[in-house]
């Protein structure tokens, strides 16, 4: 546990330094909240819908933070980590795989609630949002979402052989998910074509989840994405772990 909280204090200074989570974690989720607001938050999400745009959208804008930090933040640290040599360096010492990889989750998980905490917070003062379903869901759904991206995060940092290559997969799995997934393009209003080829991304699963616990749908209705996230974060986590490259 101390070696836990050493590491972690170290690497959380760290990752204040730069300014992308700053921005992609905390900043871009409130303004595409406000822009939704704005535009068409007051609008019904459809014809005869008992829930607004706004409503339907807060769960998907939530996850915002989490496809930057998971997909995109974890990848690239531990890798450029393993470029620098400081994972050769770990090899010798206590510290294990694990211990790195929960560190990394550790802190980009506080920047995921930081963002929710500021998105709810803009939604409620801004424009009146108020959670329709349960609270105990809604986090419980956040928190298996949150587990589910981060474990790609995870994977991909922990066997990328290099920078480079860590970069382009995170790229190729970060804005796919960022603009198709209805993170930021409502998923509702794209064409059925395109709703198909999303519904075969992960977080586009696990965006669905997210709106029926915020809208107190029925959750029977969405076991599927549950399992998906589930069966997600066990897969990536246990070949991340079992495979973790310190050179």
């Amino acid at each position: 546990m101390q070696a836990f909280h050493t590491l972690f204090k170290t690497e959380f200074k760290l990752s204040l330094r730069g300014i992308d989570m700053f921005i992609f974690a905390l900043c871009m989720p409130v303004i595409v909240m406000i822009i939704l607001g704005v535009v068409v938050g007051d609008r019904p999400a459809f014809e005869g819908a008992s829930y607004t745009f706004l409503e339907q959208s807060f769960g998907a804008v939530t996850t915002i933070a989490i496809c930057a930090g998971g997909v995109m933040g974890l990848p690239l640290v531990v890798s450029d980590y393993r470029h620098k040599k400081i994972l050769k360096r770990f090899k010798v010492t206590p510290i294990s795989p694990s211990l790195i990889l929960a560190v990394q989750l550790a802190i980009y998980a506080i920047y995921s609630i930081v963002s929710l905490l500021l998105v709810y917070a803009t939604s409620a003062i801004c424009f009146g949002y108020d959670l329709k379903g349960s609270w105990l869901y809604f986090l419980g759904s956040y928190l298996l979402v949150m587990l589910s991206m981060f474990s790609i995060g995870i994977l991909v940092g922990g066997i990328a052989p290099n920078v480079k290559i860590a970069g382009v997969i995170a790229s190729l799995l970060y804005f796919p998910m960022l603009i198709f997934s209805g993170a930021t393009l409502p998923y509702e209003i794209m064409p059925t074509a395109l709703q198909k080829a999303a519904d075969l991304l992960p977080l586009t699963q696990g965006i669905k989840l997210m709106k029926a616990t915020s809208l107190g749908l029925p959750i029977d209705k969405v076991m599927w994405p549950v399992l998906i996230m589930i069966l997600l974060a066990f897969i990536c986590t246990s070949i991340s772990v079992r495979f973790f490259k310190w050179e």
